[in-house]
């Protein structure tokens, strides 16, 4: 994510390596780089032109004081301004005070508008949140089935009325069905076109004026640049937007979509998709998107995830079994299926601060994974909990029954031996560092 963008702004900011003041001369050259990175990132034109002039007004007038550096100086002046750029703080998903809360969900078809939805179900019903999806995409062919599908999955329910083609008619019977059966959040996926055209505009600006949402939001796509910003610019003439979500923003190196919408549309990003997975749906916080593309990394988030896949009861178990010296193969093979479902490990590990640029034009296969778990699985149950136990021929077994090398299970022992003896110093003290981090209090 933003790795182009991330990789100029780098190169642009490195012009104050060696320098001891900043001058006017110095800004200029790396504004003339900062100019470039925005535009090649496909940033709006007008957008650019307005950062680079706020960048320069503030550094021209900063003093570098103490044991800053002039280069830090212009790292906090040019993050600051990203984040203002970007709206400044999270923009939250508005609820109605008197339930239900209606969601309209708007976009160009193949942006990941329906999936989008279900993800945002899923979302809310964490948070204890009742939803119910609508499936108001009667053009599409199996739009509907694939809703279906995904609240199938996810355990929400899907409102259709069957054989009926007016998305109204779906839309207030889904309203109706809701007030009846307790459903607090109404998510009506809407339908979708190659481009942008009247009779899709007028359906759903119908829509909009008879259920009076609550929030309105517009789904694009990332990866196509400014055309994302000047679609979601003609859905707001007609629709009045509360939000914007941008999907397939892992995929999306340059950047220019995030860093445009704001100033062309005047409405925020309320959500990222960054994946296929049904938990890949971040709320967008301009603070921390700043901090990923200068190379900051992005810790509040990493905690976050984990916090969602790790239960507290659970890890005090861990963290117990750590200390006493018990932790097994069965427990270190239960925390890489946790791990899995946080997400692609290279961008895990693009999130800690510096971790991305060792990272960069690096190729982290997730199926190692696989390959870790195919070898403890290939354990008897008195290995995996006694791995003392594994000699020689143990491994040769282990080898062949994982489809591994013998060289492979020595690796693995070997890095479990030593991830026993760091966990075990972690968990020393008062408190438990190993946790702490995830907000899990250690016990005393």
């Amino acid at each position: 994510m933003f790795e182009s963008l991330q990789e100029k702004l780098e190169f642009a900011l490195k012009k104050f390596r060696g320098q001891t003041t900043l001058t006017e001369e110095n800004i200029e050259e790396a504004l003339k780089e900062i100019k470039n990175a925005l535009l090649d990132a496909d940033v709006n034109i007008h957008v650019t032109k307005k950062f680079v002039e706020d960048v320069r007004v503030k550094a021209i007038g900063s003093e570098v004081k103490g044991k800053l550096l002039p280069e830090q100086v212009v790292v906090k002046i040019v993050y600051d301004e990203l984040v203002e750029l970007m709206g400044g703080k999270r923009s939250e998903l508005m609820f109605s005070p008197s339930p239900p809360t209606i969601i309209l969900v708007a976009g160009l078809q193949g942006s990941g508008k329906t999936t989008f939805c279900a993800k945002l179900a899923k979302s809310l019903k964490k948070k204890g949140r009742q939803p119910v999806l609508v499936a108001a995409d009667v053009y599409r062919p199996a739009a509907i089935e694939q809703l279906k599908q995904l609240g199938n999955d996810i355990k929400v329910p899907v409102f259709t009325v069957e054989g009926s083609k007016n998305p109204i008619e779906i839309a207030l019977s889904a309203l109706a069905h809701s007030k009846k059966f307790g459903r607090d959040t109404i998510i009506v996926d809407t339908a979708g076109r190659l481009t942008v055209d009247e009779e899709m505009m007028l359906e759903v600006e119908n829509l909009s004026k008879i259920l009076k949402p609550t929030e309105t939001l517009f789904v694009c796509d990332a990866m196509i640049g400014q055309d994302a910003v000047v679609t979601a610019k003609a859905f707001h003439e007609r629709l009045e937007l509360t939000g914007i979500v941008l999907t397939k923003l892992d995929g999306d190196t340059r950047g220019g979509a995030a860093l445009s919408v704001l100033s062309v549309i005047g409405k925020p990003i309320k959500f990222i998709g960054t994946g296929e997975k049904s938990d890949a749906l971040e709320p967008f916080h301009p603070e921390r998107i700043a901090s990923r593309i200068l190379g900051m990394g992005d810790i509040l988030t990493l905690v976050e995830k984990a916090e969602a896949q790790f239960d507290q009861k659970e890890a005090e178990i861990l963290e117990e079994k750590i200390r006493k010296n018990q932790f097994t193969f069965d427990d270190f093979l239960d925390q890489l299926k946790q791990i899995k479902k946080m997400g692609s490990l290279k961008d895990l590990l693009g999130l800690i601060p510096g971790m991305d640029k060792q990272l960069r034009n690096t190729n982290i296969d997730d199926k190692a994974f696989s390959k870790v778990e195919a070898m403890i699985l290939s354990m008897t149950k008195e290995e995996r909990n006694n791995p003392k136990l594994i000699n020689g021929g143990r491994r040769i077994r282990i080898a062949k029954g994982s489809g591994s090398k013998v060289q492979d299970v020595n690796k693995l022992l070997a890095q479990f031996e030593e991830m026993n003896k760091m966990m075990k110093n972690f968990t020393q003290g008062k408190k438990s560092r190993l946790f702490k981090g995830m907000g899990i209090p250690g016990k005393r």
